[in-house]
């Protein structure tokens, strides 16, 4: 039988090198950072100084050449202590990503060493307010003026913006060309003229990470700075989506885990009709279902982990039900972890009001859920 996956003892280490740094450095700031919707440089700063920020970035570049299980456990224990912070390894690895699937060495070179040194973050440029799942459908501009181009629209949803120095900006290159092959990818840098960001959107869950609109007036972009060649941007997007859909499922099941585990420990402390509620079976029952759907989403995740270490053919289906079904379960599990706590569950006293604001958006992010089913139905009619 094919070995999937296995977690040797370097991950397990890394696993609990990472929950040291979120316990001491980022989960205490985890609440303030959700109440001032304010970015989590505590935790940026942690993260940084052990490596942790953009583990995938290749060693070559000066990173740390994490492999992809590796960047999913890292994600998984950020996300444990808080979602918004675990958005920095993940998104890091998301704006990224078009580079190191189809970007020249050149490329690579110009911009990866200063993401791995953490002076500088990536962000991923695809949705519009009116392509969404629509990817194809956007009006975002690119027309090539000698060697450069000029870019005009705008970005939509655009994750850590404006704290990030760099955006992989999907824009179309052909208009008259052949729907979802006239799209090409471009490296956009923060202080590009032309370019400005939109007020941070109000949200659910998830505050600490900024969400803002990307603006592009009359952008000009130097012609070396297209990812892969013309015309394949959107194909490119869509390899990208394959392997970062695995690190959503990571950062559901690191938000499902902090709420299992906090409520597993209030369950055994608070008091009822004369005994701690734990000896319920009614609460046992929900304690085990928690449990099993998480540890099902988990080895999910691994798996679609594995196959995108090694690109796998059939990483696409696996990445999209591990994104799919960790997504779904870290939202029944934090919902049930509320209503563990009762009363306490729904005030700010504890985490898992937090915890189950900031899994709704695991649901819908990369590709909404119902997005998710389609891309497996597809798989599986080939």
């Amino acid at each position: 039988m094919t070995n999937l996956f296995a977690t040797t003892d370097e991950h397990e280490e890394l696993r609990a090198a990472v929950r040291n740094v979120v316990e001491a450095k980022v989960a205490p700031f985890a609440a303030d950072v959700d109440e001032n919707s304010r970015f989590p440089q505590e935790a940026l700063d942690a993260l940084v100084a052990t490596d942790f920020h953009a583990p995938h970035i290749p060693e070559e570049f000066g990173g740390v050449g994490a492999d992809a299980l590796a960047v999913c456990i890292v994600i998984e224990e950020i996300a444990r202590g808080c979602a918004s912070s675990s958005l920095i390894p993940a998104v890091n690895k998301l704006g990224s990503m078009p580079v190191q699937l189809a970007g020249s060495q050149e490329l690579k070179a110009k911009y990866f060493p200063a993401v791995a040194r953490g002076e500088a973050m990536f962000s991923y440029g695809l949705s519009e307010r009116e392509a969404g799942s629509d990817t194809a459908a956007m009006k975002t501009r690119a027309r090539r003026v000698g060697d450069d181009w000029i870019l005009n629209g705008s970005k939509a949803w655009i994750t850590n913006a404006g704290v990030s120095k760099f955006y992989t900006v999907m824009a179309v290159t052909d208009p008259d060309g052949a729907r979802g092959r006239n799209v090409s990818a471009f490296v956009v840098e923060a202080d590009d003229a032309g370019f400005s960001f939109g007020e941070p959107e109000r949200k659910l869950g998830i505050k600490g990470s900024p969400t803002r609109e990307l603006y592009f007036d009359n952008v000009r972009i130097p012609g070396d700075r297209i990812i892969g060649a013309e015309g394949e941007g959107l194909k490119i997007a869509l390899r990208t989506l394959d392997h970062t859909r695995v690190t959503i499922a990571a950062q559901a099941v690191g938000i499902a885990q902090g709420a299992l585990d906090y409520a597993v420990n209030y369950v055994q402390q608070r008091q009822q009709f004369g005994k701690a509620i734990s000896e319920f079976q009614g609460v046992q029952f929900m304690l085990a279902d928690m449990a099993m759907k998480l540890e099902t989403a988990r080895q999910m995740m691994y798996v679609a982990a594995a196959k995108s270490e090694r690109t796998d053919k059939d990483l696409g289906f696996f990445g999209a039900a591990a994104k799919c079904y960790a997504s779904d379960a870290a939202m029944e599990i934090t919902t049930d972890a509320v209503q563990l706590l009762g009363g306490a569950g729904y005030v700010k006293d504890h985490p898992v009001e937090r915890m189950m604001r900031d899994a709704k958006i695991t649901q819908i992010y990369e590709g909404t859920n119902q997005i998710q089913r389609m891309v497996m139905a597809r798989h599986l009619m080939k």
